[in-house]
């Protein structure tokens, strides 16, 4: 039985003789709340569309890279239609800010999440329409209509 009390009192000294650390409570204080680093979520980066749309057009790896495939819309001439695919593209090398307007008539509609894009000439059968989304932070070219009747 005093092998007993030796040991008990032997550890209460061992106890006591320890120095509390940042990571240990005093007696008589609460034990500190464990707080965690949650990383905070970044909102995706929405890509520009302006500097998007200027590489679209002059860069031909990056335009089939953002042509949202099976692509909505026709390429239609007084003889066929065709449905656009990786094989019948041509790319696409005229923004609509510097199409010809003694020519064409031209139209355009920019929304957060949109861009379309239309150029005809009246009576003629020649109209091209193209809608660009936003998906997933990037621009993405969704529809284009070729038409020349």
């Amino acid at each position: 039985m005093n092998t007993r009390i030796i040991i008990v009192a032997l550890a209460c000294c061992a106890i006591a003789a320890c120095k509390p650390t940042a990571k240990t409570a005093k007696v008589g204080e609460k034990p500190a709340a464990k707080t965690e680093k949650v990383a905070a979520k970044k909102p995706a980066a929405v890509e520009n569309f302006d500097s998007f749309y200027d590489r679209f057009h002059t860069d031909s790896l990056f335009q089939i890279s953002r042509v949202k495939f099976p692509i909505e819309g026709f390429c239609v001439s007084s003889d066929t239609i065709a449905k656009w695919s990786t094989k019948n593209w041509l790319m696409i090398r005229t923004r609509i800010y510097d199409v010809d307007k003694t020519q064409y008539k031209v139209s355009y509609n920019k929304t957060d999440k949109t861009f379309t894009e239309r150029v005809w000439i009246e009576n003629a059968g020649l109209v091209t329409e193209c809608r660009f989304e936003l998906i997933g932070g990037k621009w993405w070219l969704v529809y284009l209509q070729d038409e020349n009747n």
